[in-house]
């Protein structure tokens, strides 16, 4: 059976990469890539691949069940792989109704399309991309594993949990074929500038204060953004229908050390005498809910499929630098 994929979100930053992998490396396979190009999305992320012959863009929204079910009455979608997401903390604060609206119900209706389009037949896949946030926060040691408990502390981790919660009900209810991964923080080329790594790019460019929550030691684990999409291929492929499998680069960093390491890279690209940038580094109040540490035991994916991160967060971090100061337009966007 030819596999129609529905990629979901493919005009985002991990979503675009995502999209290009499948779209090239898989000329069998027919790849619709919807996206409501909000804020985050941008068409200039997959120009490359646009006129594909295996690949087709559509614009239209997740919560839009009449676009799905025209979607899968034309083109009998196969499988799904869904991307489509909020998923900036800070903005989930400000306005959670919106993640509940994209997150949840943009969610429930396309499992509601594939329950009714796929019956009883298994030969097919919801994938459902999620994050390491909905495990909640750990302490100074230990790692989540896929048997960790759900407890998500912000509006957007929360939004997340619900989502991978109604993929397993779904699952169990409606004998629908899914996987569930979640991963640790991406960054890499295309990332949008609201995030922290392109945000202090941009800033320490026109010499602006670098934010630093708290006191700057918040630890995170950082996935270049090729490795997640590796890996989802990977689980796509070779995963076990109703497993969940954990994504994660290895790279703990607190953000302190990882501004520190930025700051660096950043004055040695600019031609800038060292310890200039750390400079502008400013101490802001902290947001509400702030998790203190996410850490990734992704053994399980590394067991079952071989897969490990390819790039350290040195090489990362570099790649990504010297991809935004060849692209400076990319910081412009707001």
């Amino acid at each position: 059976m030819q596999k129609t994929i529905l990629i979901t979100g493919g005009a985002g930053f991990i979503g675009s990469h995502v999209v290009r992998r499948f779209v090239v490396n898989y000329p069998d396979y027919y790849i619709i890539n919807l996206d409501a190009l909000t804020y985050a999305g941008n068409l200039k992320n997959i120009e490359d691949i646009e006129n594909h012959a295996n690949y087709q863009f559509i614009h239209g929204d997740i919560t839009d069940g009449k676009l799905l079910e025209g979607l899968f009455e034309k083109h009998s979608i196969t499988h799904i792989i869904h991307l489509a997401a909020e998923s900036h903390v800070d903005r989930s604060i400000e306005n959670p109704l919106e993640f509940v609206k994209t997150n949840v119900m943009g969610t429930v209706e396309l499992l509601e399309v594939a329950r009714r389009f796929w019956k009883d037949d298994k030969n097919h896949l919801f994938y459902h991309v999620s994050t390491d946030e909905v495990y909640g926060s750990l302490g100074k040691t230990g790692l989540f594993t896929e048997q960790t408990a759900y407890d998500p502390n912000s509006p957007y981790s929360a939004s997340k949990a619900s989502s991978d919660h109604f993929v397993r009900a779904y699952g169990e209810t409606y004998g629908i074929p899914f996987i569930i991964s979640n991963c640790s923080n991406n960054y890499g080329p295309h990332h949008y500038p609201e995030k922290l790594i392109p945000l202090f790019i941009k800033n320490i460019i026109d010499s602006k204060p670098l934010p630093v929550y708290g006191d700057g030691n918040y630890t995170r684990d950082w996935l270049y953004v090729e490795d997640h999409a590796r890996a989802i291929d990977l689980a796509f492929h070779k995963g076990t229908s109703g497993e969940t499998y954990n994504i994660g680069g290895h790279n703990e960093w607190t953000n302190m050390d990882l501004v520190h390491l930025l700051c660096d890279v950043m004055d040695e690209k600019l031609n800038r005498e060292n310890g200039t940038s750390r400079k502008l580094i400013a101490f802001v109040k902290d947001r509400p809910g702030h998790d203190l540490r996410y850490a990734i035991d992704a053994s399980k994916i590394q067991n079952d499929m071989g897969w490990k991160p390819d790039v350290d967060f040195e090489q990362g971090l570099r790649l990504t630098v010297d991809w935004f100061l060849q692209n400076p337009e990319w910081l412009q966007k707001e």
